[in-house]
């Protein structure tokens, strides 16, 4: 029984690559910080943050499925990983933005203002 061996040489370029042009976008965007995303807001957040948070969500998403071989499991197995993890990143991002917007509220409605 003769197995031949395949190179992912390739492969492994193409996933570098695509990781690397989306972390160079990500530090071009922390760089300049353009107005229009960084002066409008969605949901008490400037668009800058939320592109942040979308891309970096995308390259985890992105390892897990070329690193970790989810891409030859099946489907259930897949949904059963990746979904918890963007389940539990979201709740995580939810109790960050809720708990960050209370504080401040408190900070700026306080008789006692910023002292940290």
């Amino acid at each position: 029984m003769s197995h031949e061996h395949v190179s992912n040489t390739r492969r492994i370029w193409l996933v570098f690559a695509l990781l690397s042009v989306v972390t160079t976008v990500e530090v071009y965007l922390g760089i300049t910080r353009p107005d229009f995303l960084y002066m409008n807001n969605f949901l008490s957040m400037n668009l800058l943050n939320w592109v942040f948070i979308t891309l970096t969500l995308y390259k985890a998403y992105y390892i897990v499925w070329a690193f970790m071989h989810m891409e030859g499991e099946k489907s259930s197995l897949r949904w059963a990983v990746v979904g918890t993890v963007i389940f539990l990143l979201l709740y995580l991002l939810f109790i960050l933005l809720v708990e960050a917007d209370y504080v401040y509220e408190v900070f700026k409605n306080a008789t006692i203002k910023w002292n940290f």
